[in-house]
């Protein structure tokens, strides 16, 4: 039957026929409900799809993918600058954006960022929008915590540019391109955006799917697939987490517990070259210079010790915390994909019993494909961004560590040559 409120849809004659919908779902907080995917699958989005708003799966080695984007560029963030309005009563942080596609700076505040994430997320149900850094600080100071949320900034700059849909999108680009000083026409851009009608339900009209014999995904497949990606989404997850505590703690020992530590070898180095002063022996002085180097040089490893989590940890818990907003946006999408799931199940099932006709169940079950080509493309692309990133951060983790003890050896070696002379 039909919750209240929702009138029996037009055609179908008898009482057979009307029984015959796919059930609504009751649930209105469900995902799948509220990200358009229901109406969508039930045949009820219409919209006029422009040239612009078309995007496309193609198929890859792998299975589905979204078409690259013909003109990939980048975008630097560089580090903010605090600037006034209103002649000075109120200051804020601006961060500069440079885009390699236009060569033109503009300067955008946080809550920019954070505007367009909201247009984002509304907009696309299939897609993993990145998440942005913590707007508070949490920092042991400001400058620190600046710095580290340009870093993460950065990091979900890299994600939208390396993503073919979300790089291309209106919204992203207007952010990007609209001048700085144009209150104008920045005005109109969001309002333009925020009027978008291809959002949620609309969104999936405006997916293009491989057509033709053997295009369409085996729903089993599929399916299976998806519960593949779920379970290694948890793991994933799960791991992530423990890493970043393993790293937090691994960090905090060595700024604190380590560096206190050798420095506690150094200091009673030190103490024992002075008692060996007290001899006043002149053959003796070059030892004694040589145990205060050493003790000098143990000094000087526990602040490498300290100054170390910087190089090296703290670059990869960011990449830890951009990966986990990633894996907290999955469930949504693969909740959207069960439910679109569930309705060719059901649908098929009314065929079977006649309570439906054919045609109308075939136009679920297209659109479900949809949903799935759109699905898979979007679980192909985080593997292929994720191999990138983890392979590139984990290079970047053991080169700094080796430089690190290279920078250890060199101290010690430096001290034991002190002793040649004695």
């Amino acid at each position: 039957g039909h919750p209240p409120g929702h009138p029996h849809p037009p055609g179908g004659g008898g009482a057979a026929k009307s029984s015959a919908t796919v059930s609504r779902n009751l649930n209105r907080f469900s995902t799948f409900v509220k990200s358009g995917g229901e109406a969508f699958v039930l045949g009820e989005a219409s919209g006029f799809v422009k040239d612009g708003d078309k995007l496309c799966v193609v198929l890859g080695p792998r299975g589905p993918e979204w078409q690259e984007n013909p003109y990939p560029f980048q975008c630097s963030i560089e580090d903010p600058t605090k600037q006034t309005k209103f002649k000075g009563m109120k200051s804020y942080i601006a961060y500069k954006l440079v885009p390699s596609h236009t060569g033109q700076q503009v300067h955008r505040r946080y809550k920019h960022f954070d505007w367009l994430y909201g247009r984002l997320a509304e907009k696309f149900p299939v897609i993993s929008v990145p998440h942005l850094p913590e707007k508070q600080a949490t920092g042991r100071f400001e400058e620190d915590f600046i710095s580290k949320r340009r870093k993460g900034l950065a990091w979900w700059m890299d994600h939208m540019c390396s993503h073919p849909v979300l790089a291309q999108c209106d919204a992203f680009q207007h952010f990007l391109t609209c001048p700085s000083t144009d209150e104008k026409a920045w005005k109109q851009g969001k309002r333009k955006a925020e009027k978008d009608e291809m959002v949620g339900a609309n969104f999936f009209l405006t997916i293009s799917v491989p057509i033709g014999p053997g295009a369409s995904l085996d729903l089993q497949e599929v399916e299976s697939q998806v519960d593949g990606f779920k379970a290694f989404t948890k793991k994933m997850d799960e791991s992530a987490l423990q890493l970043n505590h393993t790293a937090n703690e691994f960090a905090r020992k060595q700024v604190t517990g380590f560096k206190k530590e050798y420095q506690k070898v150094g200091h009673s180095f030190k103490c024992l070259s002075q008692a060996f002063e007290l001899d006043q022996q002149a053959f003796s002085a070059g030892l004694n210079q040589a145990i205060a180097f050493t003790a000098e040089a143990y000094d000087a490893i526990g602040d490498l010790f300290a100054d170390q989590p910087r190089q090296d940890l703290d670059p990869v818990m960011d990449l830890l915390a951009l990966y986990q907003g990633h894996l907290a946006n999955f469930p949504d999408i693969i909740h959207v994909q069960k439910g679109a799931l569930t309705k060719v199940k059901e649908s098929k099932r009314h065929v079977e019993e006649g309570k439906m006709e054919l045609q109308k169940a075939e136009g679920i079950q297209e659109r479900c494909n949809i949903i799935s080509f759109a699905t898979l493309a979007e679980i192909n692309h985080f593997h292929k961004i994720r191999v990138r990133d983890f392979k590139s951060q984990m290079q970047h983790f053991l080169q700094q560590q080796i430089l690190f003890f290279q920078k250890v050896t060199q101290k010690l070696e430096e001290a034991l040559h002190k002793y040649d002379s004695v």
